[in-house]
């Protein structure tokens, strides 16, 4: 890990007209974001609520490259779905409360199934998004073995 901690994420916000604006960051394409369409937003954005979940999601899957990646992990594919759960919690007000990751790996060889439910625990335990957040963050792995595909190593 590097030593020059702390670092720090900076993005810009512009208010573009309505509910719409522009997210951007030093480096990085400009998305526009909205609020959603079930708070009266336009549909065909990228909204607070689906940026959360996509953030957890991304996060598991970068902490599992990381965690494959020193384990020696061979793998072929990886895909994730979330899903995150709004819900109006007493006292509290709309939270999320709840995001469910189904996430399906593809090993090569059946040896690699246990390792890599291991390594997607740890990914799932060590994602640094998840940990911040007080939402709960749940990972349904299904793991696939395809069989010997040759000589490739695929991490």
């Amino acid at each position: 890990m590097p030593e020059q901690m702390p670092f720090y994420y900076n993005t810009r916000l512009t208010w573009t007209e309505g509910k719409r604006g522009r997210l951007s960051a030093d480096g990085l394409p400009e998305i526009e974001v909205a609020t959603p369409p079930e708070f009266d937003g336009p549909s065909g954005h990228w909204s607070p609520e689906h940026l959360f979940v996509a953030a957890a999601s991304a996060c598991v899957m970068t902490t599992f490259l990381a965690i494959a990646a020193n384990s020696k992990l061979a793998f072929k594919d990886y895909f994730c779905s979330a899903t995150g759960k709004l819900e109006k919690m007493e006292g509290t007000g709309l939270q999320i409360t709840e995001i469910m990751m189904k996430l399906r790996l593809t090993v090569i060889q059946e040896k690699d199934k246990e390792r890599a439910q291991r390594v997607i625990a740890k990914a799932e335990e060590n994602c640094l998004i998840s940990r911040s957040m007080k939402t709960r963050v749940l990972v349904e792995p299904e793991i696939v073995v395809i069989g010997n595909a040759g000589p490739f190593d695929f991490t």
